[in-house]
């Protein structure tokens, strides 16, 4: 018998919702803030389509410093302010949406439901402490809005880095003689733990200046990882289905290489 493609067919709840999707964004940094931005194109988008939209709650507990300017999207008149405050203020201003900002850490005591969870975080730390938070929020099948359904986690050096979408338990697949239908696609610090365990011990503090920032991080790989990852929701709200669930990215060599969902049957 022919192998079937294995694809993953989004959740129901986000296709056909009664109210706004509810998003967790966290982290307003370079990636942070290019990701909010893309959100709020999807969600302007999505309510051309009759579509409820998204409702987005930005955590971030830091404030703006002069290494900020330039890679990250905020003015010097913002400096001193808290990064998810300002970027919420500016996007409910220019598409008239009611985001909220969160300025304190997201964790167990600061989580608010959320269908998707988006981390766009520096620590690994980070990463395994989202993954048991969403691991304690389990799905309830009795309450749809307050299901987490997704988690996509995005992570840079200075010029790779990666997107990954996992599913927080399984979803619900259709049958299909057409297709493989994968239920659960693992968490990131799951999948790849030993490579987050190693990669913990390059972590480094804040940046003083851009220049400093600059050699840590590439100009344009928080955006270019932003817009795939934003381009990988948008799939998932327009076709109901996926085939990919990420990418890792080399943009010093221009190239990109597709994180199949197929790859999942092979870690669960």
């Amino acid at each position: 018998m022919k192998n079937l493609p294995a694809v993953h067919f989004v959740a129901q709840y986000l296709l056909n919702p009664t109210n706004p999707v509810f998003v967790n964004l966290i982290g307003a940094g370079g990636t942070g803030s290019q990701v909010l931005t893309a959100l709020a194109r999807i969600n302007h988008s999505l309510h051309a389509l009759q579509h409820p939209g998204l409702q987005v709650n930005l955590y971030d507990d830091d404030v703006i410093t002069p290494a900020n300017l330039g890679r990250q999207l905020f003015p010097a008149a913002e400096l001193g302010c808290n990064k998810a405050v300002a970027l919420i203020n500016r996007v409910n201003r220019f598409f008239a949406s009611g985001w909220k900002a969160i300025d304190e850490k997201y964790d167990k005591l600061t989580h608010r439901p959320a269908s998707i969870t988006i981390s766009c975080v520096d620590k690994v730390a980070a990463r395994f402490e989202i993954a048991a938070t969403l691991q304690k929020f389990t799905p309830d099948r009795h309450a749809e809005q307050k299901r987490s359904l997704y988690w996509m986690d995005f992570g840079n050096s200075q010029y790779t880095g990666q997107v990954l979408l996992s599913t927080v338990g399984k979803i619900e697949q259709p049958k299909s003689k057409k297709f493989m239908p994968m239920a659960e696609l693992p968490f990131i610090t799951e999948e790849y733990k030993n490579l987050l365990s190693a990669a913990d011990n390059d972590d480094s503090g804040p940046s003083c200046s851009l220049a400093e920032a600059l050699l840590k991080q590439d100009l344009f790989i928080n955006s270019a990882l932003a817009n795939t990852g934003a381009s990988l929701l948008w799939t998932m709200f327009r076709e109901g289905m996926i085939s990919n669930r990420g990418l890792f990215m080399n943009l010093k060599e221009f190239r990109t290489q597709p994180i199949t969902v197929a790859s999942a049957k092979k870690r669960i």
